[in-house]
């Protein structure tokens, strides 16, 4: 089952599969109820009215975004070469502990076909497409949707204490464009692939998979949830594992198309 959330005349509205739920339905109440209720839930209360209007990110705006970082060989390879103090990357990939950190408040998540953005005082900017779980209040994995953790690599190479500035600004977190019901078992090997096209023309692709991950989506959820309470559920970028190119990046006007496990996410690049 897909839920999706569209802007409507009477405001932001939740749709199951293409028909509208009660227009007083937010994400918070399905995220009260056990993981494997969800769809019932879903089905008990969805509408007979076809869903309609623009895409909105599939988050509600008091919800938080989480990520990980350094999941993937090719993350830990890339997080080396960037920065002077590469032996933590590597500390932290053969850690038992994860990196874990805040990324966005649901109000500052871009949806489909809005702008992301660069940071005007970094040189070095790339889109990182992750699968992005959705764990409800209790850390059960819900379900997913395409991330995209835009990030200034130079900032974050300069000195690891700016990965805050590296990572969260406006702009920097795309989700979309809505929310898969899966199991943990249905994530284990998923391709997810990154595509970003400049002036029309194709100018880097990449594809990798779950299955390629060092960790596992319960591993990291369970560490995010301890000593920290989501009452409202929360939403956790799991990592990537593409990363353009040392030469390469983003630049006004580029579009970013990321596809995970069959969800598209698009977003064109502004400053």
């Amino acid at each position: 089952m897909l839920l999706t959330r569209h802007q409507t005349p009477s405001g932001p509205r939740w749709a199951a599969d293409g028909h509208f739920l009660p227009q007083a339905f937010i994400l918070d109440f399905l995220l009260e109820f056990p993981a494997g209720r969800a769809a019932d839930v879903l089905r008990a209360i969805v509408t007979a009215a076809p869903a309609a209007g623009p895409l909105l990110p599939p988050i509600e705006p008091g919800q938080e975004v989480w990520a990980s970082g350094v999941t993937y060989l090719r993350s830990r390879d890339a997080r080396k070469a960037e920065s002077a103090t590469g032996d933590i990357y590597e500390r932290v990939y053969e850690a038992t502990r994860p990196e874990l950190f805040f990324k966005a408040i649901g109000w500052r998540v871009v949806g489909p076909d809005a702008a992301i953005r660069v940071r005007a005082d970094s040189r070095w900017n790339v889109p990182e497409p992750e699968l992005t779980l959705v764990l409800n209040r209790q850390g059960e994995i819900v379900g997913f949707t395409a991330g995209n953790d835009v990030s200034s690599r130079d900032i974050e190479g300069e000195n690891p204490l700016y990965l805050p500035q590296a990572k969260v600004y406006n702009g920097s977190c795309g989700l979309g464009p809505g929310i898969q019901l899966a199991d943990a078992d249905a994530l284990a090997d998923l391709r997810i692939g990154l595509q970003i096209y400049r002036n029309g023309q194709l100018a880097f692709a990449g594809e990798t998979s779950t299955a390629r991950m060092k960790r596992g989506f319960a591993e990291l959820a369970t560490y995010l949830y301890r000593e920290l309470a989501f009452p409202h559920g929360v939403f956790l970028m799991t990592g990537t594992g593409i990363v353009p190119q040392e030469s390469f990046s983003l630049g006004p006007g580029d579009r970013v198309r990321i596809e995970v496990g069959g969800l598209v996410l698009e977003n064109v690049t502004a400053l």
